[in-house]
């Protein structure tokens, strides 16, 4: 008998479009690999709907949940990659693809993924965190980049090269998040590294990605025009390689993730800048991870099955301890 896998996709917030681009790839995969698959999703109002889009209602999704072996969340940003997706699985204790409750909401809070990094050694920009209160009371040293604390794809970050430019950034982001991050603008290559852990405790690191940009930052804008050279595996000298592959390990563990992350650095002089963390990255066959570890021989369905049998995997062991 085959395995029944539930895909939910969409969500409520501003990563909805992307998040059902990535349910659908991860859909396609799992069919290819002979998985019975189950799809749900979120709409932009938060009312969860079958695979005819009917409107089903949590209980519902829940009821069909429990009907599966197996659930693979793609809901990227608030309401869903910040562990709240995970706490229902916990709850209706249903195996589920990647981090938990804790590691999500961790992760998603970039003020506190710098805090965690810099605890353990790695370096980030200096930044300071403002709110709707504080944030006219900024000074301005630029250049600088402005974004939401807990928002994903690069939605309302801005980088702000003159004063005249910050007070709109700032509009933008808070209109996304109550809290907002204003960091140094660091200058280097912005490097991407993927994780993935097996069940017996090994990492699994993917050849890393260099995205390579002509002018400006990774914003939404850039990240979907298709103008950005995202290059894997990355040109990297071996001691760079190395570097950053160790703060990458260092952060998934120190932040207690599973399953696949993609950990972003700025590669500087002086070393490895850790930029974010993402839990539940952008997953078509086109996104960075996927890309990654189709440069290091595991196919995009190979990747998607990979996941889905050590999360099966490691809630057998789970229940047998």
């Amino acid at each position: 008998m085959s395995i029944r896998v539930a895909v939910i996709g969409g969500g409520r917030n501003c990563e909805h479009e992307v998040s059902l681009a990535s349910a659908l790839s991860v859909e396609e995969a799992l069919r290819h690999n002979d998985y019975q698959v189950v799809r749900l999703t979120v709409d932009r109002a938060g009312v969860w709907r079958d695979a005819e889009l009917r409107p089903i209602g949590l209980a519902g999704a829940v009821r069909v949940l429990g009907t599966c072996d197996v659930v693979v969340p793609m809901l990227h940003g608030p309401h869903g990659e910040d562990g709240t997706l995970a706490a229902l699985c916990d709850l209706a204790q249903l195996p589920y693809v990647g981090s938990g409750l804790r590691t999500g909401a961790l992760a998603m809070d970039k003020w506190v993924t710098k805090l965690v990094a810099q605890a353990i050694g790695i370096a980030v920009a200096p930044g300071v965190l403002l709110t709707r209160s504080t944030a006219s009371s900024y000074a301005f040293t630029g250049p600088v980049v402005v974004k939401p604390v807990a928002a994903g794809s690069s939605h309302g970050v801005s980088l702000i090269e003159d004063e005249a430019g910050l007070a709109s950034a700032l509009k933008a982001a808070l209109e996304l998040d109550e809290r907002v991050l204003v960091e140094k603008q660091i200058r280097g290559r912005e490097v991407d590294v993927a994780v993935l852990a097996r069940p017996d405790g090994t990492r699994v690191v993917a050849p890393a990605l260099e995205i390579v940009l002509h002018q400006g930052i990774f914003d939404q804008h850039v990240k979907y025009d298709g103008s950005a050279d995202l290059r894997v595996p990355a040109d990297l000298a071996e001691a760079d390689r190395k570097a950053l592959e160790a703060a990458a390990v260092a952060m998934y563990d120190a932040l207690g993730c599973a399953g696949v992350a993609r950990i972003d650095f700025f590669l500087t002089a002086d070393g490895p800048v850790l930029n974010e963390v993402n839990t539940v990255p952008g997953f078509t066959a086109q996104s960075q991870v996927p890309k990654m570890f189709a440069a290091g021989g595991t196919s995009y369905p190979d990747l998607v099955d990979l996941l889905v049998r050590d999360a099966l995997s490691l809630a057998t062991v789970q229940q047998e301890a």
